[in-house]
């Protein structure tokens, strides 16, 4: 029987309360009801905590009349219900569902692409509703895809909740790895030529629009400023002339390639470059010391992935995604073998010793069963182990970028996996010397979802590692203060049926319930735990 209220936690002006009396919606025509098993909490949810109306996920969908009788779309400043990695049990349906069932459990993968808004996309969490109540409200149009694939995901009955709400952040880890980078010039879209040469021998065939800023016999000379913003596909820049590159970063589309030359000279300072939409608008910058842009086309990698036996740096490892991203490249690495030289290195930048007595536990495991070689460090008094060829950047701080082009290896690429700011300057003349690349995505795809799902599915992948703390409903606000302020050496998780436990990490846990001990797999979460705990809430 679905009660009429519910507990559930919402952010009003970027402050969370929790209401004990918000109303569960009846599904109407095309919606689904689903129970709420388990939510992860993300640094994502202190970034919608603080920029509210601002983030680029809370803006309205373009074109969204038809949405606004959806009761779970609260784009701007509607109040919002955070939590975007969630599980649910679908307990209602309208008449018109044809891709959920009473019954069924499902993982919700929350990045709407089909729903796009002015700078990014509608999101479950952000403005739509997320999984941080006891029940929410889907409408079944906005979670089925254009190329009619769900973003309910039918999960195993059999995994623990807190596996399956944490496939969406082990996901996001996914995507950054599976992740195909552009290598050729867009196919109809607008080029611009800048600065001292022409294209390069770049064959410019299949480019929609070919502009310059100098004469060119083919192109169409333009007056940049004149041009609107984000409305240029590819920039050939030969030069070096700092200030009119960065006048030039603005025109760059979602989704943009910046190709430099600078023909041996320099830029003597540090260039402005957009770093930001690296990560959240797909924007990529190659860049070579020679008069060929072509050579700065073919130092792009083809996916994300380190390449074999690559040495790989984990920056800001301690904290739950940069686990998630030390055992996936650990098991993306080459392992020992005799004969065949040493194995990869896979370290791990860690400045917390907590954290970093945590991360030692959790990825020991898979590095003794891959054979690969895992060193922490303290980045405040130490440096990799050499030249890095593949850096993760997980901390939100801009300064990284700098010490990451340092410490890069030649044709190094470091991916910026969290957001920041958008303006950072950058050594671009280092950056060219060592034909490095930029790259960065944000949230992940319905195909990355359904890849981690198979692995917990066949219980290659234990997606509960990152776990350190448990909470129901009662400590849902420490919970998100907790992940603003770093206080828990892991994830939390938040069983929204559980009204009234408190924030407990995995040691107060055990001390309440000594029981649950002996269930934890080498100190780590499990679903032998999770079902412990719940039949003891159930027994209360």
């Amino acid at each position: 029987m679905t009660p009429p209220t519910q507990s559930a936690v919402q952010l009003a002006g970027g402050e969370p309360f929790l209401v004990r009396d918000k109303p569960v919606p009846v599904p109407g025509e095309h919606q689904i009801l689903g129970r709420v098993e388990c939510v992860g909490l993300c640094w994502s949810d202190v970034k919608l905590r603080r920029q509210f109306e601002q983030h680029v996920r809370k803006g309205p969908v373009l074109r969204d009349a038809w949405l606004r009788d959806v009761p779970s779309y609260v784009p701007g400043r509607l109040p919002a219900v955070p939590g975007h990695e969630a599980v649910l049990r679908v307990v209602a349906v309208g008449s018109a569902v044809t891709g959920a069932v009473v019954g069924g459990r499902y993982v919700v993968q929350p990045d709407f692409r089909d729903l796009p808004t002015a700078h990014s996309n509608g999101a479950f969490g952000y403005n739509f509703e997320g999984g941080l109540q006891q029940y929410v409200l889907l409408d079944e149009r906005v979670v089925l895809a254009a190329e009619g694939r769900s973003h309910l995901l039918p999960a195993p009955g059999t995994a623990a909740a807190s596996q399956l709400a944490l496939v969406e952040p082990w996901a996001c880890v996914e995507h950054a790895f599976a992740a195909r980078e552009r290598r050729r010039l867009r196919s109809g879209g607008t080029v611009l030529v800048a600065g001292a040469g022409d294209a390069g021998g770049l064959d410019l065939s299949a480019s929609g629009r070919v502009l310059c800023t100098t004469p060119h016999p083919g192109m169409t000379a333009v007056d940049p400023a004149a041009l609107a913003p984000r409305s240029v596909d590819d920039l050939l820049y030969h030069g070096s002339d700092a200030a009119e590159l960065e006048r030039l970063m603005p025109l760059m589309a979602n989704g943009g390639l910046v190709l430099v030359a600078t023909g041996g000279r320099r830029f003597g300072r540090p260039v402005d470059l957009s770093v930001g939409r690296v990560h959240y608008g797909g924007l990529r910058i190659a860049a070579t010391t020679s008069d060929d842009l072509a050579d700065a086309l073919a130092g792009i990698p083809a996916t994300g992935t380190p390449r074999e036996g690559a040495h790989v740096t984990v920056v800001g490892a301690g904290g739950p995604m940069g686990v998630m991203t030390m055992v996936r490249a650990i098991l993306a690495s080459r392992p020992a073998v005799a004969g065949s030289g040493p194995a990869a290195l896979v370290e791990g930048a860690v400045r917390n010793p907590a954290r970093a007595a945590a991360l030692r536990r959790r990825v020991a495991r898979a590095a003794a069963e891959h054979g690969v070689e895992v060193r922490l460090f303290d980045p405040r008094t130490e440096r990799p182990r050499g030249p890095v060829d593949h850096c993760f950047l997980m901390a939100p701080v801009p300064g990284l970028i700098g010490t990451a082009i340092e410490d890069a290896a030649e044709g190094g690429v470091i991916d910026v996996f969290a957001g920041i700011a958008e303006d950072v300057p950058v050594d671009l003349d280092t950056y060219a010397a060592k034909r490095l690349h930029l790259t960065g995505t944000s949230g992940s795809a319905v195909g990355d979802m359904r890849a981690v799902l198979a692995e917990v599915a066949a219980g290659r992948l234990d997606t509960n590692l990152p776990v350190g703390a448990v909470s129901g409903m009662a400590g849902a606000l420490d919970a998100l203060d907790a992940v603003r302020d770093r206080a828990i050496p892991g994830k939390v998780v938040v069983y929204p049926a559980l009204d009234d436990l408190p924030l407990l990490d995995l040691a107060a846990l055990v001390a309440r319930h000594p029981g649950i001990g002996p269930l934890l797999e080498d100190g780590n979460w499990s679903g032998p735990a999770e079902r412990e705990l719940l039949r003891l809430a159930a027994r209360r």
